[in-house]
C-alpha cells in the first residue's frame, strides 16, 4: 500500500451520528484539506479494498482558541462521508 494514500485519509470519525450512518453503509473520515473527491475515493478503495459508490465532503470551520493571553485558531480540517457499494463494509478498530 502506498504511503500517499495514508496521508490523504487521516482518521475515522467515531461519533453517535457517524455510528448511525454506518448502519446505512456511510463511513465518515477526517481527510487532508487539500484532497479532492477523486483522490479520497481512490485512497479508500486502495486502503480498505472496497468499492465506493459516492463521496460527500465538507470543510470544517476553524475555531477560536485561547491559551492564556494569546488567541489563535485551530487547524482547518475536512471530513468525507463515504457511501460504499451495496454489500460492502469496512471494519474500523
Amino acid at each position: 500500500m502506498d504511503t500517499k494514500y495514508l496521508d490523504i485519509i487521516k482518521a475515522p470519525v467515531i461519533t453517535e451520528k457517524s455510528q448511525i450512518a454506518k448502519e446505512n453503509g456511510k463511513y465518515t473520515f477526517k481527510v487532508d484539506p487539500k484532497a479532492n473527491k477523486t483522490e479520497i475515493k481512490l485512497a479508500i478503495e486502495k486502503i480498505f479494498n472496497v468499492k465506493v459508490a459516492s463521496i460527500r465532503t465538507l470543510n470544517e470551520k476553524t475555531k477560536k482558541k485561547r491559551v492564556g493571553r494569546y488567541t489563535g485558531l485551530t487547524n482547518r480540517s475536512k471530513k468525507a462521508i463515504v457511501t460504499l457499494a451495496e454489500g460492502q463494509t469496512i471494519e474500523l478498530g
